[in-house]
């Protein structure tokens, strides 16, 4: 019965012992499965990270495109100005070019109306230049042909009356209308005095009206009355009055007498309505 029961215990350690090394490996194999459940959502993790990296680098990639469309639109539209504003200065300085050249025509078309007023002033001028001489010419005719009609008496007779109002020292007895205190008589209007007086518009003595007043020659000529309040110089020729030509002019201070022959010379005369 002893030897049973050693071996009965052998038996069991033997059993006890294979058991165990079952169970060991049982509960080995267990952790495995749990890693396999968890490598999925580890995966599932990474994917999703991967996908959210991918959804950004999207994202970022249609930001940068929008920023590029951006940029290019913004180019364009900075060019599209910049041809507007280069058309719009080529339309202002075309337009400047049109002004300058309608300028242009316009001076142009205003000198040669001035050129060819001036040129028929000119003719004008002279037009009326020989009128005037032709007038002179027809006056001096007149006069010499009334001078040669009068008897010797007439000239002797006219030539005593002129002797009256002849200086002995003209230069110390003339004076200017200045020296006298300025000319305050009647002022012939500038169109009338145009006509009729200055350097063009001369005549002789012995032609024209000639009254005495108070002892004062005076003269008709162009429409008005004039007297002598200077004495006429002592060189003049006895018969200058018939053979000098002599215009009225207004100098400075007031009205004179001018002899073409004497040009320096000026007798102060004066204007009477009267």
């Amino acid at each position: 019965m002893k030897p049973v029961g050693l071996i009965s215990t052998g038996v069991l350690f033997l059993l006890l012992g294979s058991v165990a090394p079952i169970y060991a490996q049982k509960d080995e194999a267990k952790p495995p499965k749990q890693e396999q459940q968890a490598k999925p959502e580890k995966q599932q993790g990474q994917n999703k990270q991967q996908q959210q990296r991918a959804q950004k680098q999207d994202q970022n990639r249609q930001q940068q495109q929008r920023a590029q469309q951006q940029q290019q639109d913004q180019s364009k539209n900075k060019q599209q100005q910049q041809r507007a504003q280069q058309q719009q200065q080529d339309q202002g300085k075309n337009r400047q070019q049109q002004q300058r050249a309608q300028q242009q025509q316009q001076d142009q078309s205003e000198n040669k109306q001035q050129q060819q007023r001036a040129q028929q002033q000119q003719q004008d001028q002279s037009k009326n230049k020989q009128q005037q001489q032709r007038a002179q010419q027809q006056r001096q005719q007149q006069d010499n042909r009334s001078a040669q009609q009068r008897s010797p008496a007439q000239v002797r007779q006219q030539r005593a009356a002129w002797q009256g109002n002849r200086a002995h020292n003209w230069q110390s007895e003339h004076r200017t209308w200045q020296q006298r205190g300025g000319y305050n008589g009647y002022r012939i209007p500038d169109d009338h005095f145009r006509g009729y007086y200055g350097r063009d518009h001369g005549f002789r003595f012995y032609s024209l009206p000639v009254i005495f007043v108070g002892g004062n020659r005076r003269f008709q000529y162009g429409g008005y009355w004039f007297g002598f309040v200077d004495p006429w110089p002592e060189y003049w020729s006895d018969d200058w009055y018939d053979n000098d030509d002599v215009y009225i002019d207004y100098y400075e201070d007031g009205y004179y007498l001018y002899n073409r022959r004497y040009p320096r010379d000026r007798i102060a005369i004066s204007i009477y309505l009267n």
